[in-house]
């Protein structure tokens, strides 16, 4: 089911002169009916262009990084841009021919990451307008930083497994940053805690 367009009418009015040129009248000339899309352009055309690469048997990972580099670059959704930029350099590794398998399942999460946060902004909210789009826990932000899908209990060694595929291109000597290293070490490290304290509850 598709979105309803909102009409935005406008009037255009024009004075018209009998054939006498006298009696001048104002007269209703054109009425402009324009479609105002109920989302931001951009928004549903990166949705459309992720959907097509999420569902094909062989995604093509060199078009999902070109995708994932345009988000991050015009992109006026901070969570966005976050999510396409954390995801560039595994898509990149991926899009290569030599790319292993777990690579190429990393790059599908990162991919994952962007496709749920672009349904998110896409999706119309009815009821309440809210001020501002909700933020994400810590859980959440650690999931995200690590490729991890939101919602599913996860194991050790899971979270342990996804934080190595990222730590490859965080870490300095694989071309990141000691700080980015870091920041993917410390939300294993809080997952892994979280998954060892519900065991014990």
């Amino acid at each position: 089911m598709g979105f309803p367009l909102l009409l935005v009418l406008r009037f255009r009015y024009k004075l018209i002169q009998n054939l006498s040129g006298e009696n001048e009248k104002l007269y209703l000339s054109v009425v402009v009916i324009e479609p105002a899309l109920p989302m931001d352009k951009h928004l549903s055309e990166w949705k459309h262009s992720v959907e097509l690469i999420w569902s094909a048997a062989a995604p093509d990972y060199g078009e999902a990084a070109c995708l994932a580099a345009e988000i991050a670059r015009a992109s006026t959704e901070a969570i966005l841009r976050q999510a396409a930029t954390q995801a560039l350099p595994i898509l990149r590794s991926a899009s290569s021919e030599d790319a292993d398998h777990s690579t190429t399942d990393a790059a599908r999460r990162r991919l994952g990451v962007i496709r749920e946060v672009l349904h998110t902004l896409t999706t119309p909210t009815f009821g309440k307008r809210e001020n501002s789009p909700k933020s994400l826990t810590s859980e959440e932000r650690y999931r995200q930083m690590l490729g991890l899908p939101h919602g599913p209990r996860l194991s050790a060694p899971e979270i342990h497994q996804a934080w190595k595929r990222a730590a490859k291109t965080a870490h300095p000597d694989g071309g990141g940053s000691t700080q980015r290293f870091q920041e993917l070490s410390a939300a294993r490290d809080a997952l892994i805690r979280e998954v060892r304290l519900a065991r014990l509850s």
